[in-house]
């Protein structure tokens, strides 16, 4: 109650800063504080976990190198490719399986069970259909956001009222015609929740085949900082990342809510 009680207070402190705001900061600054205690203290091995200070300097280098903006435009295209290709795919298969209850039944079982499964045991495969360049790394990212999308968009269409499918065939609409003006304008929140989890995926697929078989993407740059001990890039790294997977997040959920609004 105390603690609840202060949170109010600083928030009523500063104007437009709302108690839920005040205790994300205060929870931010708390975990700060914590790593840099123990950084401070030196119960782990040197620069396991490093000073915020060092960490920082190492994000302002990271920055200021042209070769990282390289290497990230690396990964955000094969992270682009694979959300494209795989994101397709899964939305065409979730429609198909969830307009058909027959195809539901048959096999969307499968996908449940392949969609938990870590994918980067299907790696040695893709490095031989497709190499150890870009295109095994894109491949991973899009057998990993395949699943989520396929299963938001079959959950989806179930969930679409009934009428409006009766209205649509009671007009003769091909299924070109049914999905694109039925399904797909009703299934725009659950295709956006698919892509938000699936370019999640995407990102961590790809990231674990750069860091397993690469010399070029920013998994490269974490495992190359990792096997030479450079913690402070490392975790730069990491931040940067942590950063623009949260950007990208929120860019997709605000397109999502314009589109809402625009509709109404």
């Amino acid at each position: 109650m105390a603690d609840a009680t202060r949170l109010k207070q600083a928030s009523a402190a500063v104007p437009g800063l709302g108690p839920v705001t005040a205790l994300r900061i205060v929870i931010i600054l708390s975990l700060l504080a914590l790593w840099e205690g123990v950084s401070a203290s030196g119960w782990l091995y040197q620069d396991v976990v490093p000073s915020l200070l060092k960490v920082g300097q190492a994000l302002v280098k990271a920055l200021s190198s042209p070769d990282f903006y390289y290497q990230l435009g690396v990964t955000s295209g094969e992270i682009g490719v694979a959300l494209a290709v795989g994101g397709l795919s899964g939305l065409v298969i979730g429609l198909a399986l969830g307009a058909n209850r027959f195809l539901g039944r048959a096999f969307e079982p499968y996908l449940y069970y392949l969609g938990p499964t870590p994918k980067i045991i299907f790696f040695p495969i893709m490095i031989m259909w497709f190499g150890v360049g870009p295109a095994s790394k894109v491949a991973m990212g899009a057998v990993s956001c395949f699943f989520p999308i396929a299963l938001s968009a079959a959950a989806g269409v179930r969930q679409i009222d009934k009428v409006l499918i009766r209205v649509g065939r009671s007009f003769r609409a091909g299924p070109w015609q049914m999905a694109t003006k039925i399904y797909l304008p009703a299934l725009r929140h659950p295709i956006i929740n698919g892509v938000r989890l699936g370019l999640g995926v995407a990102l961590i697929g790809t990231l674990l085949a750069e860091t397993k078989l690469s010399n070029r993407g920013i998994g490269y740059l974490i495992i190359q900082a990792y096997s030479v001990f450079d913690m402070p890039r490392m975790y730069a790294t990491l931040i940067i990342l942590f950063v623009l997977a949260i950007g990208a997040n929120t860019l997709i959920s605000r397109v999502g809510k314009l589109d809402s609004i625009k509709r109404t």
